[in-house]
């Protein structure tokens, strides 16, 4: 768990994040430990869209011959679609070299000039970075969402107090995957704008 709180720069996680692992910490929907950081993206919040969520309700509906309805459920499923606008290639200027146990930077550069060389806002995925995950993940992969759904811990003491944290996570497939240069920079990074759409497995 250290690995995410290291990583979190404001009060409350990024919106989103992408992991290899189903595991859960203290009862709460995160990775426990995290042994290779190619296993999780944490994306950014910059220029981010709305995270669009939809659900599509698996079901077969009969009318009965008095004319009521009459529905067999199997499942709901989830879809979410995300897009960022101008969001900066790359993360960093190079390597954060974040420690695997404390998820904390132990490359100089970044502890003593942090604007310069760190390019996103909040220190998520860059546009290289997603696009490197899909290159290498065509199977399924767990989502995993920050947002107010405190009905998530209802078996817990206070389902109130979990709004900083990683409450849902959902296995899902990339189902549609779009990117553009914006602008290329100078000898920093480019500028990308990418879109994304995931279905639930």
């Amino acid at each position: 768990m250290g690995y995410f709180d290291g990583r979190q720069k404001y009060s409350r996680p990024q919106g989103m994040m992408w992991t290899e692992s189903d595991t859960t910490y203290n009862a709460l929907t995160v990775p426990a430990t995290i042994t290779d950081q190619s296993t999780v993206l944490i994306l950014s919040d910059h220029n981010r869209s709305p995270i669009e969520v939809s659900k599509l309700r698996i079901e077969t509906r009969d009318r009965m011959i008095n004319g009521r309805m009459r529905s067999y459920h199997t499942a709901d499923k989830m879809s979410i679609s995300v897009s960022w606008e101008m969001l900066p290639s790359r993360a960093f200027a190079g390597d954060p070299s974040f420690n695997l146990s404390t998820g904390i930077s132990e490359n100089p550069s970044l502890a003593a000039s942090p604007r310069e060389f760190q390019h996103t806002v909040d220190g998520g995925a860059g546009g290289v970075d997603i696009l490197d995950w899909y290159e290498n993940h065509t199977g399924p992969f767990w989502v995993y969402l920050a947002y107010d759904k405190f009905n998530n811990f209802e078996a817990q003491a206070d389902k109130y107090a979990y709004l900083d944290v990683y409450n849902e996570g959902v296995e899902m497939y990339i189902a549609d995957f779009s990117y553009s240069i914006q602008k290329r920079g100078a000898n920093n990074f480019d500028y990308y704008d990418i879109s994304v759409t995931l279905e639930e497995v």
